[in-house]
This record gives C-alpha cells, sequence and structure tokens, in this order.
C-alpha cells in the first residue's frame, strides 16, 4: 500500500480516537487499509481485573461472558506475551470461536492486546470475517494498536464538570463501590485505604447534590479539606459516580475539633438542647462553644453561620 494513503488512514485513527468520532471513527479510518466486516473492543478494568465488552460494530449478537472466556485461554497469554495480534481460530482458540462467532457465519478472526505507548495494558480488539483477513492486517493493526489502545482505557474515564483543585488527591466511585483513578490527579493513600468511603459516594450519588465540602479527621488524627463532586464514570463516563478530593489542612478560624462538631450540628438545624444530647455535653457547654463559633466567624445568627459554614465547607464529614 502507498505510504501517503497509510499515514493519511492511520492520522485520522488518532483524530477519531482523540475526540472526533470515539471508536467507531477510528474503526471507519482504520477500515481504509484494513478491511474489517465486524469489529468488537473489550476493556479491561484494573479496579476489578475483569475484561467486558464496551463498544462493536458488526455483529448480530455479541455473548457478554465472552471477554472473559477469552481472557482465559492461553491464546491470550501468547498474545499479552508477544504483544501482537494472533489469527483466528487456531488450536488454542477453536472451542471459543465455535461458540461464540462461528455460529453468526464468521469464518476467520484476529485479535490484538491493546498497550498503550507507555505499556499498560487497556484491553482487547478483536476483528472477525466472513472469509481469511486480508494480507498484511495483522501487521497494520499492530501498529494502531497504542492508538487504539486508549479506547479501552477505563482508568480514564471520569467525566466530571470540574476537575479536583491543584494540590489535591483523589478517588472516584460508582454506585456498586467499584473505586477508579481521577485522570490527571494523584491518587490519595488516605482515601484509598478508608473502609467507609465507598458507601458516603454512593450516598453522595444518591443525593441531589451536585458538590460537598467538609472536613474529614483521618484515622491518623490528621484534618482534611474535603471536596466531592458529582460525575459520570466507567466507560464515555456512562456511569453515575462522584470524585472524592482531599488535601491536608488545618483547621480554619482557629476552631477546635469539638467546636467544628457543634457547627456541624448548628448547620443541620439543631437546637442546642439538640446539640447537647448527641455531643453529650452540657447545654451550658454548647452555648459557651457557640459564642466562641459566632466570634471566630464574625456571625451574629445561625442563619449566617449556617451559611458561611456551609458556603466553606466548615461542616465536619463522617466518610
Amino acid at each position: 500500500m502507498a505510504e501517503i494513503p497509510l499515514l493519511q488512514a492511520f492520522a485520522e485513527v488518532g483524530y477519531q480516537v482523540a475526540g472526533g468520532g470515539g471508536a467507531h471513527g477510528a474503526m471507519a479510518a482504520l477500515s481504509r487499509v484494513v478491511p474489517v466486516d465486524a469489529y468488537e473492543f473489550v476493556a479491561y478494568d484494573p479496579d476489578t481485573g475483569r475484561h467486558r465488552s464496551v463498544v462493536s460494530s458488526g455483529h448480530e449478537r455479541i455473548d457478554h461472558d465472552a471477554a472473559e472466556e477469552y481472557a482465559a485461554l492461553d491464546a491470550y497469554k501468547r498474545a499479552m506475551a508477544a504483544r501482537a495480534p494472533l489469527a483466528m481460530p487456531d488450536p488454542g482458540t477453536r472451542r471459543y470461536f465455535r461458540r461464540h462467532l462461528e455460529p453468526y457465519g464468521w469464518r476467520a478472526g484476529l485479535t490484538a492486546p491493546l498497550f498503550l505507548a507507555e505499556g499498560r495494558y487497556t484491553g482487547l480488539l478483536h476483528l472477525a470475517y466472513r472469509e481469511a483477513p486480508p494480507e498484511g492486517a495483522d501487521a497494520l493493526v499492530e501498529a494502531a494498536a497504542p492508538t487504539l489502545a486508549h479506547v479501552t482505557d477505563l482508568s480514564r474515564c471520569v467525566v466530571a464538570p470540574t476537575a479536583p483543585p491543584a494540590g489535591y488527591r483523589a478517588v472516584a466511585f460508582d454506585r456498586a463501590g467499584v473505586r477508579r483513578a481521577v485522570p490527571g490527579t494523584e491518587p490519595s493513600p488516605a482515601l484509598y485505604g478508608e473502609p467507609g468511603l465507598a458507601a458516603f459516594a454512593r450516598a453522595f450519588i444518591d443525593s441531589r447534590e451536585l458538590s460537598r465540602r467538609g472536613l474529614w479527621l483521618d484515622p491518623a488524627g490528621q484534618w482534611r479539606d474535603v471536596r466531592v463532586i458529582r460525575a459520570g464514570v466507567g466507560f464515555q463516563g456512562s456511569l453515575q459516580g462522584a470524585v472524592v478530593a482531599e488535601r491536608p489542612c488545618g483547621l480554619p478560624y482557629e476552631l477546635t475539633g469539638r467546636e467544628v462538631d457543634v457547627l456541624t450540628r448548628v448547620a443541620a438545624g439543631d437546637s442546642n438542647p439538640q446539640i447537647a444530647a448527641a455531643l453529650v455535653l452540657s447545654v451550658r457547654t454548647v452555648t459557651t462553644h457557640l459564642e466562641h463559633i459566632f466570634t471566630k466567624l464574625g456571625c451574629d445568627s445561625r442563619t449566617r453561620l449556617t451559611t458561611k459554614a456551609l458556603a466553606e465547607g466548615l461542616c465536619r464529614l463522617d466518610l
């Protein structure tokens, strides 16, 4: 094939993957140099260690147990070791092929492991043919694989209206509690090790809030400024999720930990007797704490105190 059309096709694949048309646009561009009857992208989820089909075209049906079945084959291990496409059927894939492809009229296939240029594995690309694949298809698919690997990169599939502020570390969750890295943000060891965070994120996702901010005292005794943002996670941000970001901090306005607890109760609408009962304090002690809080925050009413506390994230979050 002429060199210039080949380069043009590969450039178009890169453009489509970057956002022009996604997986289908990329495969349309690739088909100019590698004719394809049908294709399927299978993503590897590093958080669960499992594979699942995410995008396909040309198939009458996709057997959803096929992704994990292929990953258990010796052929998969060979493809991973060689980082090169393998043809189907061969002795190692004949049973798989007969179960998942042959009943739908496919006579040959090509499977390419997808590794980013940096070396990280993201999934598989299955090509299916009514006849034998064209000569040289394996080499061309291998050349395009590092670009196509971005299609199945689930670790970067977090779509949020705003990124966490500079200096914050973060983690993302979906409703099922699956944890994901947040692109462009350093992961938070403190949040990764917090067992109650998945339930906290789920409760936020199920609420009507778009964002939340507050103070968290971690198990090591360090206060952290925590921000929670509603986000889409998973492939193309298709799942409801939340980004939880944090950074170490000192208590603002020279507040004490007990004053933060009292302020949190005030913002929740509790009266002094209710606060006293919840925190196991006397009403007089609560009143004294409130006097100090009013002075430190420069507020003259509970309404203004509540508004300031919620706006600036001065309430305690229990993760």
